[in-house]
């Protein structure tokens, strides 16, 4: 838009009408406006409440959309206090999005509206590369202006391994000290092994993990699932829409018809991959990275609408993300990373380019890539990655993709 909208409050049907949209449930993907229902007059009854669920053995109840912080927070205080009122109440942010940058726009939000804070479920997430875990989760809530997190995350997890008895005691130790209320990790990679790993530890509060249609009909993440929700540790979606480091290779006969039997339906295959998750009854809620109003609106609108996608709809995912498998990394880096003897850690760098091409985020799949050690960068060039292309499930064409990397990233 060519003129900024003010910092207030905007009420949902002030938003529709200005940013000329039919209704909130087709914000986010070009859904033609006669799709779409007319917006309801003044008069008539308030939307739907943001459903809620429990977090596992946290027992405190979460929005199921949950507000990914992987974003200009800083100039954006529109959008969180917009997230807010349609009751997306759970937000998540890191130490790295940003360098600090996210936190201290979630912050600055809180020093203008204190009250705020006591209706939010804060995250955030700090890597253990680096040590000095108190120094820098002091730093986080001072940048936060809080002095605790309701959930702290262990960022980007890649074995169970990892958490170690010294963690479990800082853990207690910061519980202790009020600086943190519940604890847990996120993984990107090998996540059914970490979530039946995690079942095992009764200090794990929460994992947040990869996990979307093209993913939890894998039997090892179905056991993982059901393992988690019996120890009563809380479990979060991210990367909810699946995208891969492959470049598309054009719409395809079944995206074609998935979207036409969506649009139908009258909600998009976005807000289609969103319900496909919320249908997991173990999740208690989804993170997705919402930049805009739009995307907000959308996901919104696929939250409080509660259809459930009809088991003809759930096949149509299912024939999608078969004839797409080649384009998506699932995350199962043991298997890649064994084959080529631990070398390349090739889902971070499959990670960078899933930034750079689906999210359309450069600037943070290059953040991504050189955050890697010089020397991987440089093995990209050098390595012979055809052991790890056998040993991809998906037949992911890794070597190409490493050198697009390199090339793109560089």
């Amino acid at each position: 838009m060519s003129r900024k909208i003010k910092d207030t409050d905007l009420t949902r049907r002030d938003f529709v009408k200005t940013v000329g949209l039919a209704g909130l449930a087709v914000a986010a993907a070009g859904v033609p406006a006669a799709l779409a229902a007319p917006e309801p007059p003044a008069a008539a009854a308030q939307p739907a409440a943001m459903p809620r669920r429990k977090l596992g053995k946290t027992g405190v109840d979460v929005s199921i959309l949950c507000l990914g912080g992987m974003f200009d927070t800083i100039n954006n205080q529109l959008l969180l206090r917009q997230a807010l009122k349609w009751g997306v109440t759970y937000w998540d942010t890191a130490e790295s999005y940003g360098n600090g940058l996210s936190e201290e726009g979630m912050g600055r939000f809180f020093s203008r509206n204190p009250e705020a804070r006591k209706e939010i479920f804060l995250v955030t997430k700090l890597q253990t590369k680096g040590g000095k875990l108190t120094e820098r989760l002091n730093k986080a809530l001072q940048r936060l202006q809080t002095d605790h997190v309701d959930l702290f995350f262990i960022h980007s997890l890649t074995d169970i391994n990892e958490m170690t008895p010294a963690l479990k005691a800082w853990a207690a130790e910061m519980k202790k000290a009020g600086k943190i209320k519940f604890f847990g990790f996120s993984t990107h990679t090998n996540m059914a092994d970490c979530l039946a790993g995690a079942a095992k530890l009764d200090w794990i509060d929460a994992v947040m993990m990869t996990y979307n249609f093209r993913v939890m009909n894998d039997p090892k993440m179905q056991a993982a699932v059901d393992a988690c929700a019996k120890a009563g540790v809380g479990l979060v979606a991210m990367k909810t829409q699946a995208g891969g480091p492959g470049t598309p290779k054009g719409p395809g006969t079944a995206k074609a018809e998935m979207v036409d039997r969506f649009l139908k339906r009258g909600f998009t295959d976005k807000q289609a991959k969103l319900k496909a998750v919320w249908e997991t009854p173990q999740i208690a809620s989804l993170c997705s990275q919402m930049p805009n109003l739009t995307i907000l609106s959308s996901n919104v609108a696929a939250a409080r609408d509660q259809v459930k996608l009809a088991g003809e709809e759930s096949d149509s995912l299912g024939r999608y993300a078969l004839e797409t498998e080649a384009d998506y990394c699932a995350g199962c880096g043991n298997l890649c990373q064994a084959a080529l003897g631990g070398v390349v850690p090739v889902n971070e760098v499959m990670r960078s380019l899933m930034y750079h091409r689906y999210y359309g985020e450069p600037e943070l799949a290059r953040l991504t890539f050189g955050a890697l050690p010089s020397e991987v960068r440089q093995r990209l060039a050098e390595v012979d990655f055809s052991p790890a292309e056998q040993a991809c499930p998906q037949g992911l064409a890794i070597a190409s993709l490493m050198r697009q990397a390199k090339e793109l990233l560089a």
